[in-house]
């Protein structure tokens, strides 16, 4: 007759069985694809970006990232999904610059820009430019605001998009140089510097790789970047807080999570994100788009958002801009 075995022995393989399937179920973060979500069509900068990123991260971390393009609504349509993933680092989420401006040009988000999100890390920043055409015989940022005191409401600036970059940086100098000046709007980037070159209007903020060639051929004159000090992307141009101290933007893309990601997965992500943009490629290919890499904290990137948030808020609500 075979003997039972004893109470304490049972006891003992139900351990060892519970601990083989606890490990088995604590896979380390990543073990499957992970998604990231970019609230905007491809080829835009945060495309670009999450692109060259997802493809460095994955070998970094051992796990395929893919990218998720979710247009619509400015980015609010991209954004609201990825506010109500699921909080387990599978679903990240690449923004730009209207991440911190759509709180104050709509009425209403379907996520609370703060609250729904914890920041992983900045990825990328540069500065843009202020170009204006051979015609307006401007060199410097004085003689620009010089012209238009002297011409008020003549002085015609390119814009795109009533939330864009180029748009609110007119805005800004309209506050910091008490100047009137003309918004001519445009539904692309491509379209405004066509005009901008052929003289039909006469200034516009841009960003540097979409005017490199055109600087490069004298047909545009660079006055200045809105970086806080002068930018190696763009050798010799002034920055404009030489002439308007704290005038001070840049392009900028960012990788979030959803709230109440594990704080674990969060430094994982950072210290991966970190390690990725600290290769000498990932750096050379970001300068191509006229950005340097930004690798930080979750601490420092919160921070970036609220000041972005912040100069932009006050902007958008004394020129009283809005999205029609």
């Amino acid at each position: 007759m075979k003997r039972r075995p004893g109470a304490a022995v049972l006891f003992a393989l139900a351990i060892l069985a519970a601990a083989g399937a606890s490990e088995v179920g604590a896979q380390p973060y990543p073990s499957k694809p992970v998604r990231i979500v970019v609230p905007n069509a491809t080829s835009g900068l945060a495309d670009i970006c999450a692109r060259l990123l997802a493809s460095n991260l994955g070998e970094a971390l051992g796990q395929a990232f893919l990218v998720d393009n979710r247009p619509g609504a400015g980015g609010t349509i991209g954004t609201a999904a990825a506010a109500r993933s699921a909080p387990d680092g599978y679903t990240l989420l690449a923004v730009f610059d209207s991440h911190a401006n759509n709180p104050y040009l709509f009425a209403s988000l379907p996520y609370d820009t703060l609250a729904d999100f914890a920041p992983i890390s900045l990825l990328a920043r540069g500065p843009l430019v202020l170009v204006v055409g051979t015609k307006v015989g401007s060199s410097t940022v004085d003689e620009l605001v010089r012209l238009a005191k002297s011409r008020p409401g003549a002085v015609n600036f390119a814009t795109v998009g009533p939330g864009s970059p180029a748009r609110l940086l007119m805005e800004l100098l309209r506050l910091e140089a008490a100047i009137d000046v003309t918004m001519v709007p445009y539904k692309g980037a491509g379209l405004a510097l066509g005009d901008l070159v052929a003289g039909q209007v006469d200034a516009m903020f841009a960003t540097v790789p979409s005017v490199s060639s055109h600087l490069k051929a004298g047909r545009l004159t660079a006055l200045a970047v809105t970086s806080a000090r002068r930018s190696a992307v763009l050798p010799g141009v002034p920055a404009m807080s030489e002439t308007y101290p704290g005038f001070v933007s840049e392009a900028w893309v960012g990788l979030l999570a959803p709230a109440k990601t594990p704080r674990e997965i969060v430094a994982r992500l950072n210290t991966g994100v970190a390690q990725v943009l600290g290769q000498s490629e990932v750096k050379r290919r970001f300068a191509e788009l006229g950005l340097e890499t930004a690798p930080g904290s979750p601490t420092d990137f919160d921070r970036w958002i609220r000041a972005e948030m912040e100069r932009w808020g006050r902007v958008i609500r004394e020129q009283k801009i809005t999205l029609e």
